[in-house]
């Protein structure tokens, strides 16, 4: 019997032991630590020899740098996007620009010169720019002159590590030899040796990993077991280089600025007519300079005669220069793309202002297309920086910002302007297809609002209408024609037309029908221009501007000189 129990009992004991060697091996199979590495290059997206891929702060990002000859490289949009977007690429002229309060640095794309308009010039120990197909890169040594970031390179693979804030950070330290895996998990292809001792930087926390960043920039998961002594760090601010002081000219008090439209050298004339009746005006902005030619050539209808009168009535001079009026064949995309024809334009134009005892120079460029915003910015700081040095008030006129015209970047504008004017009127305008207020309220609201988000507001002029539109719709067709204020009044009252109070426009409004064409008046007049001088007030803005001069019914001025003198 025992004979025949034994051999069973054997039989048993070995399904337990191979039972034992299965389950074990499973185990080990799920619980044990993979050695597979992952794909480095493919975890940082390298695609080639001299591609570089950013790591910003503690994230990968799209962009890459490239290495060239040793040296790090960013292509321009991703400078202007991620470190300092006052470089200018000149296209037309091949260089790259850089400009300070007092001067224009330029480097011409594929050397290592160079060179500012005071007379400075120096070569670096590599090219600063250079061009590979279309994209243009910059060296990143060359960009640290002008913004505070720090950088460092890694390879096997290459990587970049940028950053460009510093904020208070968690980090910890490795209790035990372990590794930093693609994904948590023991299972996850390991990234990166890490060592007992070395520092990492805690991103996330999770039940039973902790997402990490290492001190060379791999990103990616650790056991929260071998993670010990977290702590808040503050890194040490990169602070080398330090913005120059923007030094601006004010008035002392509010500006009170009127357009005074001049059709030529015989608009002059007018000057006595249309201060006849305005009150508290301190700042006359003539329309005298405008771009002619795409080299640079402008025409002026500029007399030292209007500027003595205005100077004897205590009223200053801001000259208005336009890109619209000085013919058709004039194209803002030449003149402005070329370095040649901003400094003559820049040049004229001051000369001009300064000939006739002129106090500053109001820039008025309309109809810019996006394509050409950085130009029109470039031209803007040039300009800003020959009115700096002549002693010349600066000013810059801008439609209500909207989405589509954030190319005039007036963030740009409210450090090298001394004034950012709003003209805060054609909502609806000639070519509208549909009727409505030039300005109602709160489309005024929303511009002076918008504006200073980017603007101080000591710097921030709102610029009211003194005309208004009367609109016709006929067969669903829409025209309409300005009209001075006063013209405005004598209309409606030679058609009886039944004004009411819109409270949403801030305006009178009335309308009527005559012959199957419907025709509509949003009334500006010292009730409009009251609510709006309002909320320039609530605003503690720097002031207003009336488009313009001559179109005005006399009441509005004591309503002007009200909100200016307090």
């Amino acid at each position: 019997m025992k004979k025949k129990i034994l051999p069973a009992i054997i039989i048993i004991v070995l399904i337990f032991i191979f039972a034992g060697i299965y389950v074990g091996q499973e185990m080990l199979k799920k619980y044990s630590y993979s050695t597979e590495k992952a794909d480095l290059e493919a975890y940082f997206g390298v695609e080639g020899d001299n591609d570089v891929p950013i790591i910003l702060g503690n994230e990968k990002i799209e962009e890459h740098a490239k290495l060239f000859d040793g040296y790090y490289y960013m292509d321009f949009a991703s400078v202007q996007k991620y470190l300092n977007d006052r470089f200018y690429y000149g296209v037309e002229d091949g260089t790259l620009l850089y400009t300070t309060p007092t001067a224009v640095i330029t480097n011409v794309i594929g050397t290592s010169a160079w060179s500012d308009s005071e007379g400075g010039s120096s070569e670096e120990s590599y090219v600063i720019s250079r061009l590979e197909g279309e994209t243009l890169y910059i060296a990143l040594d060359y960009v640290k002159k002008y913004a505070n970031f720090y950088y460092e390179g890694f390879d096997n693979p290459n990587h970049l590590q940028l950053t460009t804030s510093w904020e208070d950070e968690e980090v910890a330290t490795i209790s035990k030899n372990t590794q930093i895996r693609l994904r948590g998990g023991v299972k996850s292809e390991v990234l990166e040796e890490v060592k007992k001792g070395d520092q990492v930087i805690v991103l996330e926390e999770l039940e039973n990993w902790t997402k990490v960043k290492s001190a060379d920039s791999f990103i990616g998961y650790v056991e929260n077991k071998r993670l010990k002594d977290k702590t808040t760090k503050s890194p040490i601010p990169v602070e080398d280089y330090v913005e120059p002081e923007f030094t601006g000219i004010s008035k002392d008090g509010m500006v009170n600025l009127g357009f005074h439209n001049i059709g030529g050298v015989a608009g002059n004339d007018t000057i006595t007519d249309v201060l006849s009746n305005a009150k508290s005006l301190n700042v006359l902005c003539p329309t005298w300079l405008a771009v002619t030619g795409n080299d640079g050539t402008i025409r002026s209808f500029a007399t030292s005669s209007y500027v003595n009168t205005a100077h004897d009535k205590g009223i200053d001079v801001w000259v208005l220069l336009d890109n619209f009026t000085g013919g058709s064949e004039v194209s803002s995309h030449e003149f402005l793309s070329h370095a040649s024809s901003r400094a003559a334009i820049i040049s004229k134009a001051v000369e001009e202002t300064q000939a006739v005892g002129a106090d500053g120079i109001n820039l008025d460029f309309e109809l810019i297309a996006t394509e050409d915003g950085q130009s029109f910015v470039q031209f803007m700081r040039e300009l800003s920086i020959a009115c700096r040095k002549a002693g010349l008030v600066f000013s810059v006129d801008n439609y209500v910002p909207m989405n589509f015209n954030d190319h005039y970047d007036l963030e740009e504008q409210g450090i090298f302007a001394d004034y950012v004017i709003i003209m805060g009127y054609d909502e609806h305008y000639g070519g509208s297809q549909e009727a409505g207020s030039v300005a109602s309220l709160k489309y005024v609201e929303n511009g002076i609002i918008k504006t200073l988000e980017d603007v101080p507001a000591e710097k921030v002029i709102n610029a009211v209408p003194f005309y208004t539109r009367i609109w016709r719709t006929t067969d669903g067709k829409v025209s309409s024609e300005a009209v001075a204020m006063k013209t405005a009044k004598e209309f409606i009252a030679n058609h009886n037309i039944d004004m009411q109070w819109n409270a949403e426009a801030g305006q009178n409004y009335g309308e009527y029908t005559q012959d199957g064409t419907l025709v509509q008046i949003w009334m500006e007049d010292e009730t409009s221009i009251g609510q709006k001088i309002d909320s320039m007030r609530a605003n503690n803005i720097a002031g207003i501007a009336e488009w313009s001069l001559g179109m005005e019914s006399p009441e509005v001025w004591d309503l002007i000189a009200s909100y200016v003198g307090g």
